[in-house]
C-alpha cells in the first residue's frame, strides 16, 4: 500500500510577481528550493490564502536570495502580487516508510525571509 504524505510546505509566502505571458510555472527563490528540498520541475500545489484558489503547477528556479515567488502562465489569474500562498509537495511512501517520515516546513515573513523551519506541525488544541 502506498500513502501520499506531505514532503515540503512553504507556509505563507508572499507572491512577488504574477506574469500571465510567462511560460506556466511558479518561480521560487533557488535558495528556498534548496532549503525545502523541492526540485526544479517538481509538481507543486499552491493554496492562495487571500482568495481560496487551489491549483497545481510546477516549480522553477528563480535567482538565489531574491525572495521571488512568481506565479506564471494561466495560474497568474489565480494569484496576485501581495497574496499569501502556501506551496506544498507530496510524496508516495509505503506503510513502513511513512511511519518515520518528517516533512520539511518553511515559514516566511512578509518579505519572504525565512523565519524558521521545522519538521512537524503543532497539535491543534480545542
Amino acid at each position: 500500500m502506498q500513502i501520499t504524505m506531505l514532503k515540503a510546505k512553504l507556509h505563507r509566502a508572499t507572491v512577488t510577481r504574477s506574469e500571465l505571458g510567462y511560460e506556466g510555472s511558479c518561480a521560487i527563490d533557488g535558495t528556498i528550493l534548496d532549503l525545502s528540498g523541492i526540485k526544479e520541475y517538481e509538481q507543486i500545489q499552491i493554496y492562495n490564502v487571500n482568495n481560496g484558489a487551489r491549483f497545481t503547477t510546477y516549480a522553477i528556479r528563480a535567482e538565489n536570495g531574491s525572495g521571488i515567488f512568481s506565479v506564471n502562465g494561466a495560474a497568474a489569474r489565480l494569484a496576485c502580487p501581495g497574496d499569501l500562498i502556501i506551496v506544498c509537495t507530496y510524496i508516495l511512501l509505503d506503510q513502513q516508510e511513512s511511519e518515520n517520515h518528517k516533512p520539511t516546513l518553511v515559514y516566511f515573513n512578509e518579505k519572504n525571509e525565512v523565519l524558521r523551519s521545522s519538521s512537524s506541525i503543532p497539535v491543534q488544541v480545542a
